[in-house]
């Protein structure tokens, strides 16, 4: 469940940043990296977790996203952090304390990836280096598993490959001029061990409304999704809506759980790199 409610969020995190080597080498392939116009350094994006139980929604913890400019080998990089942390009266059915960090370029190419899990009481830890030689990118990864084992192994292939957060980051900079509705976009996403090849789907445009006292509807894109089980049959595991102006914001996203359903919605925007154009109403 905590893996995909974090997929489509993103950052802060309080443990220390590993040294990453910002110098990726002529050899990067050109398809990787990408111009970023949607965020900057000194973001904060704010979110409420709700979760179904029998028909009912019930609020049921917070996530906080921060991206902050870092700069290692003289060159300028990002690191997004996410935090997710269910109420206590949650903690009982289901604990969820995760901190994510993932490390890019400014160009949006992923560097490391470093994920902490704390679910029900067993401890996981997922650590991700990229490289990039030969015309091709290269994953180290490492997985703690909740019962203290670790597992490694090692991927290289000649696409782009992405964490969660960077993924998502990645996506910020979709517009829909790029893409018809019901388009594929496929990408190859690192978890844990392995990396899959996921498919996001360009539903088309509408219009979502935040709760709270001051109400906001916004224009946005909305992208599902898609995971493939172990006998290649798809299901869609979020729908999540980004702001259709150039700040690219996730403001909702609709998961389907093993044991129900839960939605996160944006609460709370600073450090935006660009105006607010997709608000329709206040």
């Amino acid at each position: 469940m905590k893996k995909y409610i974090l997929a489509l969020l993103f950052c802060i995190a309080n443990c220390e940043l590993c040294t990453v080597n910002f110098s990726l080498g002529p050899a990067l392939h050109a398809q990787c990296p990408v111009e970023n116009t949607a965020f900057q350094g000194g973001e904060r994006l704010e979110y409420k977790l709700y979760f179904n139980w029998k028909f009912i929604w019930k609020t049921a913890g917070s996530a906080t996203m921060t991206t902050k400019s870092v700069t290692r080998d003289g060159k300028v990089g990002y690191q997004s952090d996410l935090i997710t942390r269910t109420q206590k009266i949650v903690d009982k059915w289901f604990c969820m304390r995760d901190t994510l960090r993932s490390v890019y370029t400014t160009d949006i190419v992923p560097l490391h990836y470093r994920k902490g899990a704390n679910e029900g009481g067993k401890y996981r830890l997922n650590l991700i280096n990229y490289t990039y030689n030969g015309g091709r990118t290269h994953l180290d990864m490492s997985y703690r598993h909740g019962d203290g084992r670790v597992t490694t192994a090692q991927h290289s292939t000649t696409e782009c490959a992405y964490d969660m957060v960077s993924m998502m980051m990645r996506a910020r900079s979709y517009r829909s001029s790029d893409f018809a509705v019901g388009q594929r976009i496929p990408l190859q996403l690192a978890d844990g061990d392995r990396v899959k090849q996921e498919t996001l789907v360009y539903r088309g445009i509408k219009k979502f409304t935040t709760e709270g006292k001051e109400k906001r509807t916004y224009r946005c894109l909305v992208f599902s999704y898609l995971e493939r089980n172990s006998k290649g049959k798809e299901k869609e595991i979020i729908t999540f809506y980004v702001t259709d102006d150039d700040n690219h914001i996730p403001v909702r996203l609709d998961m389907n759980l093993r044991f129900g359903t839960a939605k996160a919605y944006l609460t709370r925007a600073t450090g935006l790199r660009n105006s607010e154009t997709s608000i329709v109403e206040k």
